[in-house]
This record gives C-alpha cells, structure tokens and sequence, in this order.
C-alpha cells in the first residue's frame, strides 16, 4: 500500500511565481495544505505579453519568500515534508532556471528526492485531484502555449491525437486583443468584450473542420480577423465588440467539430470501465465560459462527463505540480538526479511526430 505522502511544489514556468504543499493518502485522496500565487500581471502588461527577462528577474525576487509562506500556511516545516517538485519544464527557460535549481537546493539541504515535473503532466493530472478520475480519459490542453488533445492512460502514459500546426488558442486570443487594442491579458479581455457584441456579424473561417485529423490551427482565424478589423477601421466600441464575439463563436464551432471527433475516437478504441467516459479540460483558457459551454454540451450529447478543475487550478499553479509528484512516487517512480536539466520544450507524448506549422516559432510540442 502506498504510504501518506506530503510534498512541497515550485512553479516558475512562465509569470506566475507558485509554492504549495498538497498530501495524499494511501487511498489516493488529497488534500492542498496551502496554494500560494503571486502574478507578474502588472510586471508585464505594459509590453503586452510576457518579458522572459523581466519573468526570471521576478521569480528570483518573490520565490523563496512564498515557499516559506507556503510551508507556513500549511503549518508545517521542511523536515514534514517527504519530497519537492519543481517545474522542469516546458516554459520559458529563465523562469525554469529559477524554479529548478531552487528546489535543488531545497532538496539538497533538507535531504530530500527532487522530483522535476513536466508542466503539462500537472494539467493533465489535475482531474485525478479535484475529481477523482480513473484512467483513461481525454484531456484537452488549451493555453497560451499549447492546444492538445491528450489521450490519460496513466500517470506517465500519454498519447497525443491532436496539436497545433501553427498558434496555441491562448496565443491566437492574446493576438487578437491586441490587434484590437485590448488590456493584456488577452484572454478574458476578448472574452469580456464579446458579451455585448453580434457573434454573426463576421464569417470568419473556421480551420480543418471536416478534417478527420485531429489537429487544430488558428493562425487563418487570426489573419481573419486583422483582415476584417482593417477593412471597417476606425473602429468603434461595437466594432470590437462585434468582432471579438464572432472570433469566440469560430473558435466554439472549431472546437467543437475537433473534440466531438475525439470524442468519437475514444468510444471506438478505449475498452468499456463501467464509468462514464470523461473530457478533462485544462490550461489557462478553459476559463473561458463560452467554450466551457460548448463542450459541456458537446460531453452531454455524446455521454461523456465534462470535468474542468476550478477556475484557479487551470492557471500556472503549484498545486498541480505537488501533486504531480505525488503521483509519481505513488508509481513508485525513482526522483531525479540533482543534475537534471530544464527544458523550454518537453512534449508529454515522445513518440508523437512533431508538427511544423506555418508559426514564426517551428515545431511545435
């Protein structure tokens, strides 16, 4: 039987500085000790996107100190806890530099196994958490860096069938806002502004739907919009308004058409549990409640549940990444070694073919 454990996890992959301690019982049940997130918000909306420099400078800053609030909130101290993760990656290297090798040491002066956790691997897990969920299950990635759709077979056992040839869905909303002059972050703000707007107003194109490939692209959607934005400028408040709920209702009618073939897929290939098949959704834009909607009612049609963590554990956090951990040693997985290096880019399925797409950035993870 699988032994209680508590963990003590660091997250510093992009601009959220996180510490948090997470349990797990024998049984597998969880409990967060405490979540700390500091945001690098104000540090990067001036410049409308993130500074990786200015990133890195602000992990170093803030990180030890929330560590310490960390363990303080969970009223426990280093020689309570039984291991550290870190965030080994995929993100932006600096931010991964600090994270890293500040649970290194950690773990080198408490006497504790590091374990060096894939970021993406602490989405894909964080249902397992919140929910309970067995394996297998579907888990569709949307942030700014990626949009995936993950076939769970269990802790380290990850198939991908679907990926960006081109922008992220994060990226192409970040994108748009910008173009129309919205605050950064992008996201919620596209997303405000399309409340009061005509989503029929613009046609924009909806990419490989049809296809029986499960890939996504938003670059096309994205030159779409810049189209229609300069044909009708100067724009008006309605004009954003207009565009960006038209821009939400193509991205709801792609994903539908891509997941609900997902879906289909799952059906046909994944052997009957007796449990209801599940569409996990993670990463910084499943906040968006549109989309939620969406393929809510798409898992509805096709007798999925639809499970999407609480709104504050689809961001960059640190609890995920604990309980990655955590998972791992409840495996059995042997910690990394003190000389484990970051990695910008660390798909979760290493045997998927990597995709180029017609993006500034190549390949795509």
């Amino acid at each position: 039987m699988v032994p209680f454990l508590r963990i003590l996890g660091i997250e510093t992959s992009c601009d959220e500085t996180a510490a948090a301690v997470v349990e797990r019982d024998a049984e597998g049940h969880s409990n967060v000790l405490s979540d700390v997130v500091l945001s690098q918000l104000d540090e990067h909306s001036a410049y409308g996107g993130v500074v990786p420099e200015i990133a890195a400078r602000a992990h170093v800053e803030a990180l030890d100190e929330l560590i310490e609030e960390a363990l303080a909130r969970a009223n426990v101290s280093l020689n309570d806890i039984d291991a550290i993760a870190a965030t080994s990656g995929p993100g932006l290297i600096g931010g991964l530099l600090v994270g890293l090798m500040t649970g290194k040491a950690i773990a080198r002066a408490a006497g504790k196994p590091l374990y060096a956790i894939n970021h993406l691997e602490g989405h894909a897990l964080t249902a397992r958490l919140t929910d309970g969920l067995s394996f297998p299950y579907l888990m569709l990635l949307v942030s700014g860096g990626h949009t995936q759709l993950i076939l769970v077979r269990g802790v380290g056992q990850y198939e991908r069938w679907g990926t960006t040839i081109d922008d992220a869905l994060g990226e192409a909303f970040d994108k748009t806002a910008k173009l129309l002059g919205l605050p950064y972050p992008g996201g919620p703000a596209v997303e405000r502004m399309a409340r009061d707007g005509n989503p029929d107003r613009f046609d924009f194109p909806r990419p490989l739907v049809g296809e029986a490939r499960l890939d996504f692209s938003f670059s096309g959607l994205k030159t779409a919009v810049r189209q229609a934005a300069q044909d009708i400028a100067p724009l008006s408040d309605q004009d954003v308004a207009d565009i960006c709920a038209s821009f939400q209702k193509a991205v709801s009618r792609t994903l539908k058409d891509r997941i609900g073939r997902g879906l289909q897929r799952f059906k046909a290939e994944s052997p009957t549990t007796g449990e209801k098949p599940a569409l996990v959704v993670a990463g910084g834009v499943a906040a968006n409640l549109e989309l939620r909607g969406t393929l809510r009612a798409l898992c509805d049609k096709n007798g999925f549940r639809f499970v999407a963590p609480p709104l504050r554990l689809c961001t960059d956090n640190a609890v995920m990444i604990a309980w990655a951990g955590l998972e791992r040693m409840a495996t059995g997985a042997a910690p990394d070694a003190l000389d484990v290096q970051p990695r910008s880019r660390w798909p979760l399925d290493s045997n998927a073919e990597t995709l180029i797409g017609f993006g500034k950035r190549g390949a795509k993870a």
